[in-house]
């Protein structure tokens, strides 16, 4: 490993995560709970009039056992800052919020929902201080995405939370794809294009 200050800031990103990891509890494994996907399906009903009840059942099923199976394959055994350090590190697949969202959205799109419609979120993008978070979110078909419910299991590391975007006080969620142009549009007047197809995919 170099001693130059890439290698030195390796080696304090690497000791750093593991005093992490040693101060934290790991997330429980995420368990099924009929209770809560009722909650979200009676939630997704009452986006408002239109929304089919068997699609509203089904979204909330699958966003849980979604969040499950994603939990699996990412290999989360640690709260989400550590899991992300870790996947900056090479020691993970995958599991930053992008990851979470852009799987999600894709298992959802999978569905072809009628009255049910995916969008997706950027919240932090205006803050220079605080990291970008993405999520993906369901609205009535037809209805703007602050209309819908925040879907991120992101941020309990592997437990799917869920709001109306309207509650989620914690985040300030905006369109992704308004953000995006934002980014454009500010990396070409600086002279920079974005070459890097990852960058455009979260």
């Amino acid at each position: 490993m170099s001693c130059g200050p890439r290698g030195i800031v390796r080696v304090l990103t690497v000791v750093a995560t593991l005093l992490l990891a040693g101060c934290v509890t790991p997330p429980e494994t995420p368990e099924r709970a009929p209770d809560q996907v009722a909650d979200l399906a009676a939630a997704l009903r009452a986006m408002g009039p239109g929304v089919d009840p068997q699609e509203a059942a089904r979204a909330a099923e699958l966003a849980y056992s979604h969040t499950a199976v994603l939990a699996e394959e990412y290999q989360i055994t640690d709260p989400p800052l550590v899991h992300n350090a870790k996947v900056n590190m090479g020691l993970r697949p995958r599991g930053l919020c992008w990851h979470w969202a852009e799987d999600m959205e894709t298992r959802l799109k999978q569905e072809g929902f009628a009255t049910l419609q995916v969008h997706r979120a950027i919240a932090n993008s205006d803050n220079p201080f605080r990291i970008d978070h993405s999520t993906a979110i369901l609205s009535r078909r037809g209805d703007p995405f602050d209309k819908g419910i925040v879907l991120d299991p992101w941020r309990e590391g592997g437990r799917l939370f869920w709001a109306p975007v309207a509650e989620d006080t914690r985040y300030n969620w905006r369109a992704r794809r308004i953000v995006m142009a934002e980014k454009w549009e500010r990396q070409s007047a600086q002279g920079v294009v974005a070459t890097s197809g990852a960058a455009a995919a979260r």
